[in-house]
């Protein structure tokens, strides 16, 4: 077959259909990736245009620009879309366009969960911003503190919006989470190692584990404040056995690791584009990916030095603030790599440079105004002062949106296949560096000077008046700065000249296609022996597009690529993709509804959106697999591999692992709240216990043993009695229990209860889908893929259901 005839072919199967149906149902990840990152810019235009307002608020004293009630909403909404609707957002979707090209795949693991992730961060996106336009907005802070997040300080819907829009969109981020994690570890080139990773594929292995692991905490404290405003379960009002610090611990167990996951990608990029920049390899690989895991598991525990000032006990005030320390140790050693990289190299000048340069600027002075923050002593006195702005705007913005920067001029030839037209990049950086520099280093002397947080106005003579003035023209010379950007952008994509392939001479995988890419990424796919495949490869491009890698034939319109040892890299299975689908968009919408119901208060409709949501998953899922054993088909090079209807660990059994590891996450936080309040809590003990019972825990155990042994036994209706006997057991439980309204005890058995509830319900509709795959013909020794998968879940929903069950009698029994 011709290289040209076998581009057409691959177009044809590839491709998304043309006009607006082909927008709805295309699952493309390059698609996906393009449209995360230009909405993402869309909402920090949005958040640039409020911090323009907060600004001009503060030039003077006693402005009366706008007044208190609009500053509120102001300032939230600055934090929480820059936050929650740009900085991971844009991560996401420069990993969804990037990450199968620089592992030499045709696309994610999971194309159509990339689409579904897509269209909630979109619809999440949107509620906010509706709601800000409405004059509704959230106006508690970003970080949503009780009680001035409750009722009694926000009766209307504004925090509501927050609650629900927010936990829309982190939806989008679990689905990015799982489908990076899944991918980097099985959808790579043949040949690639773990060690012959490229290191951008580390930073992002890591990253999507934190999310994995650092969002469930955020979720369910969204889902717990949401249920205490809707139906008032007491979790945080301490008049009835709750806590308002509760929420701090859920919410800064994300909300630190959450620095961590906005600043690995951007590192991540540092690491591609410097040795690139500088005409050299990377130095110090090694420790830089040790560095990276030391960084990924050390920000999990640094949550308690944002809480420094709320009564921590003294010897874990000494531990955490150590904690906070010593995480300083994996940055440094990632940045004297960079300087070493810079000192072997012969840096070149050019725009993705003078970003990098401002990056290590902004980032060490972020940095070591961090370290100082991590002293008790110091932080009790600039706590909630300006100098805790400063900082957090050096780290993220000089730690993110600069190598942001760097990464997207280093890569827009690749977008666009297209040069620059004029050198408005430059004044454009000289602009946002200056500009940033002028407002922030401002904001650490006024904070030093006492200026508190999130006020609307202040006195004259406060000594705060022309650092504040300072930092408003500082702050407009940034958005001149980041207009020019966008112009620039834009020019290069409408008038540039075609770029020739890998203009800089890079080495990884991304650069060895044509630019812009095609629809299929790699005509055939690569094998590798070394981390930089280009650099001992130069032709490695040319020898792929004319088919002589892996998967080089088409066979019956199929989307192929290949899944590898996660390992070894060696080929382990042919992934068969599915293709465009209306789905996710459905799916979306009615997640959708759900989420809108619930903010209208319009609570008796919102479950008939959670039941049209189960059917579609039902649909989704029915769309997969083969009636057929299939065998090995030949891969090129001699090797013939089983598709993933026949493989024994597939994508769908890894990314199961992982949705079920963040399940377990969440209810490790739910049993962590249980506990903290029973603990920590004012006004324990309860009014009244769950009564003793051996009927209730015996009965749980029971289907769970039941549903256990009869899953693996292949007696699906047995191991669904086994599921329905759990959900009865904790039915039974909860008519027994106090109103969960009655005190916090109540209020988290019933939370408990309902997780066990939930878990053992899916589990039973996966048993249900079994048993109707089954009966289709789905199912037989060689294709044996669905069953492991449904034990997984099987297996979380039965134990969770009987530990559960056990967890909240046992209280009764020595009562």
């Amino acid at each position: 077959m011709s290289a040209l005839k076998r581009h057409y072919d691959l177009t044809a199967i590839w491709r998304n259909e043309p006009g607006w149906r082909g927008y709805l149902r295309s699952v493309n990840h390059s698609d996906i990736g393009k449209r995360f990152i230009v909405a993402a810019f869309a909402f920090f235009a949005i958040g640039g245009v409020l911090a323009m307002l907060i600004r001009a608020q503060l030039a003077t004293p006693r402005s009366a620009f706008v007044g208190p009630e609009v500053y509120n909403q102001l300032f939230t909404m600055h934090g929480s879309i820059m936050m929650f609707l740009f900085a991971i957002p844009m991560f996401e979707g420069l990993t969804m366009y990037l990450l199968p090209k620089m592992l030499g795949s045709r696309d994610l693991a999971f194309p159509r969960l990339s689409s579904l992730g897509w269209w909630c961060y979109l619809f999440g996106g949107t509620i906010i911003v509706i709601a800000m336009l409405a004059g509704v907005a959230p106006d508690a802070g970003w970080f949503l503190y009780p009680p001035l997040s409750g009722k009694t300080y926000t009766p209307g819907i504004n925090s509501d919006v927050w609650l629900l829009g927010v936990t829309f969109v982190e939806i989008s981020a679990m689905c990015a989470a799982i489908e990076i994690t899944v991918s980097i570890l099985k959808l790579r080139a043949a040949g690639m190692r773990l060690d012959r990773m490229p290191i951008f594929a580390w930073y992002l292995l890591a990253t999507a584990g934190m999310m994995v692991f650092g969002f469930p905490p955020l979720i369910l404290g969204s889902i717990l404040l949401e249920v205490e405003r809707a139906f008032g379960w007491p979790f945080y009002s301490p008049e009835l056995g709750g806590s308002p610090l509760l929420w701090q611990h859920l919410f800064w167990l994300f909300g630190h690791p959450e620095v961590y996951i906005i600043f690995l990608p951007a590192a991540g990029a540092v690491s591609t584009i410097l040795p690139v920049m500088a005409r050299t390899r990377l130095l110090g690989h090694g420790a830089i990916v040790a560095a990276i895991l030391a960084l990924a598991f050390l920000s999990f525990g640094l949550w308690v030095h944002h809480m420094f000032t709320t009564g921590i006990p003294h010897m874990a005030l000494g531990f955490f603030s150590a904690a906070s320390a010593l995480v300083a140790i994996p940055t440094a050693v990632q940045m004297f790599a960079w300087l070493g990289t810079l000192w072997q190299g012969r840096p070149e000048m050019k725009l993705p440079m003078l970003y990098l340069i401002g990056f290590f600027i902004m980032f060490v002075i972020g940095g070591l105004t961090g370290v100082m923050l991590a002293m008790v002593p110091f932080d009790a006195q600039a706590h909630d002062t300006a100098f805790v702005t400063a900082h957090l705007h050096y780290v993220l913005v000089g730690g993110f949106v600069f190598p942001m920067l760097a990464a997207a001029y280093y890569w827009l030839p690749h977008f666009t296949g297209r040069e620059r037209v004029m050198r408005v990049g430059e004044a454009a950086f000289w602009l946002i560096f200056i500009g940033f520099n002028l407002t922030f280093f401002m904001m650490h002397l006024t904070g030093l000077l006492g200026m508190p947080r999130r006020i609307d106005t202040y006195a004259e003579g406060m000594g705060w008046t022309w650092l504040n003035l300072l930092s408003s023209v500082g702050g407009f010379l940034q958005a001149f700065g980041f207009a020019l950007f966008l112009i620039d952008v834009v020019l290069q994509i409408w008038l540039g000249r075609i770029h020739r392939r890998n203009p800089w001479g890079a080495t990884t995988l991304e650069w060895a296609m044509p630019i812009p890419a095609p629809a299929y990424n790699f005509a055939s796919l690569p094998t590798v022996s070394t981390r930089d495949p280009l650099a001992d490869d130069p032709d490695l491009g040319v020898a792929l597009a004319r088919g002589e890698g892996l998967l080089a034939d088409i066979r019956h319109g199929w989307r192929e690529t290949l899944a590898v040892d996660m390992t070894t890299g060696a080929p382990d299975h042919i992934v068969i993709l599915p293709g465009n689908s209306w789905l996710p968009i459905a799916t979306a919408a009615m997640l959708g509804g759900f989420f809108v119901a619930m903010l209208a208060g319009i609570y008796v409709v919102a479950p008939i959106f959670l039941i049209g949501t189960i059917w579609l998953g039902w649909r989704w899922a029915w769309t997969n697999g083969s009636r057929a054993d299939i065998g090995a088909l030949p891969t090129g090079g001699g090797l013939s591999l089983p598709t993933s209807f026949e493989a024994q660990r597939t994508t769908g059994w890894w990314g199961s692992v992982f949705a079920l590891a963040a399940s377990a996450t969440l209810f490790a936080s739910l049993l962590f709240g249980y506990g903290f309040l029973w603990t920590i809590a004012p006004n324990w003990p309860p009014p009244a216990l769950i009564p003793p019972s051996l009927i209730v825990p015996l009965l749980a155990i029971g289907g769970a043993a039941t549903a256990m042994i009869a899953s693996r036994a292949g007696r699906m209706p047995i191991a669904l009695a086994g599921h329905l006997a759990i959900i009865g057991a904790l039915i039974l439980l909860l008519a027994s229990a106090p109103s969960p309204s009655s005190h916090a005890y109540a209020a988290t058995s019933a939370a408990l209860a309902a997780y066990g509830i939930f878990h053992a319900g899916l589990a039973a509709v996966m048993v249900a889908f079994l048993m109707a795959r089954a009966k289709a013909g789905f199912h037989s020794a060689a294709r044996a893929g669905e069953p492991r998968i449904m034990r997984l879940w099987s297996d979380h929903g039965a134990g969770a259901g009987a530990f559960v069950a056990v967890l909240l009698v046992v209280p009764g029994w020595f009562a």
